[in-house]
């Protein structure tokens, strides 16, 4: 275990530290956040789970390999960072607009200059709502592999097949799907694996629903978070977990070597004591001989 900390410890001030990307704060260390309610059946969760401010939690046949939050502290504030980071994204720029809404297959359909299987870092903007189906998205890094790729969605994300692939070293914790409304994925053959962190901001429609396949990085919903035979990898929120823990190391490395530092101190003090002291019984003892 401590020889993957090391590891995360060395990628968060190496290549992540400079790549710009909206700050989840509290909710980066969750893998699913929703906030009426999260329905997990027959589906396998790795990361922390949280609901706020409701509680309604269900679980049916779901392995979850982390602490279920139910509107505790963590959970509320995990809630409010969420809800900021996704009006961040709303106030971006875009780099892209595209008024395509719907793709189909992997046909040469294009995302303004760029073909649709290969994107490269950016901010890009769906005016409305955009579905895709049986559709792969390539992001590509070779460009900048720690650059971050925003998608801005106006109403809802709609994803039948839908895989999103990082290639040439992209990382899937730098993908950011802000979606005005709902989010749906749905499997079919083969089972699409969407990467990325989802991000369901809407306070009435801001749900999230996913039905087979996976999902690597994160579900954060402003109101339901649904899986149905699915998996979720909160890879990205483990990272972010174990970049707190080479943190807390560090605080205590240096606040144990301030106490090494005072211990050395007053050493020196008992030290230097100690010589006046005995400086102090020469002079006495000459005094006395005179």
């Amino acid at each position: 275990m401590k020889r993957v900390l090391l590891v995360i410890c060395m990628l968060s001030t190496g290549s992540l530290a400079w790549a710009q990307a909206p700050s989840l704060g509290s909710a980066a260390s969750f893998a699913v956040l929703g906030g009426t309610a999260v329905t997990c059946t027959t589906s396998v969760i790795t990361g922390d789970v949280g609901i706020s401010p409701g509680s309604a939690v269900t679980n049916t046949g779901c392995t979850i390999s982390g602490t279920v939050h139910v509107n505790d502290l963590a959970a509320s504030n995990a809630r409010a960072s969420f809800l900021s980071a996704y009006s961040a994204i709303g106030l971006m720029p875009c780099t892209q607009t595209i008024s395509t809404a719907a793709f189909t297959g992997n046909v040469p359909a294009v995302l303004g200059p760029f073909p649709l299987g290969s994107i490269p870092p950016g901010v890009y903007c769906f005016p409305a709502g955009v579905t895709f189906t049986n559709t792969t998205l390539t992001l590509d890094g070779s460009t900048n592999p720690n650059g971050v790729w925003i998608f801005k969605v106006g109403a809802a994300l709609t994803g039948t097949g839908f895989q999103v692939v990082m290639a040439n070293g992209a990382q899937p914790c730098n993908v950011f799907w802000a979606v005005g409304a709902a989010a749906t994925l749905t499997t079919s053959p083969p089972p699409p694996l969407f990467q990325g962190n989802l991000l369901a901001g809407d306070t009435t429609g801001g749900s999230i629903t996913i039905t087979g396949g996976a999902l690597v990085g994160r579900a954060l919903a402003s109101v339901a978070v649904t899986l149905t035979s699915t998996n979720v990898n909160g890879v990205c929120a483990l990272v972010d977990q174990a970049k707190a823990s080479c943190k807390n190391d560090d605080d205590d490395r240096d606040e144990d070597k301030d106490h090494h530092d005072r211990d050395d101190d007053r050493d020196k003090d008992h030290h230097h004591h100690d010589k006046d002291k005995d400086q102090d019984h020469k002079d006495k003892d000459h005094s006395d001989d005179d």
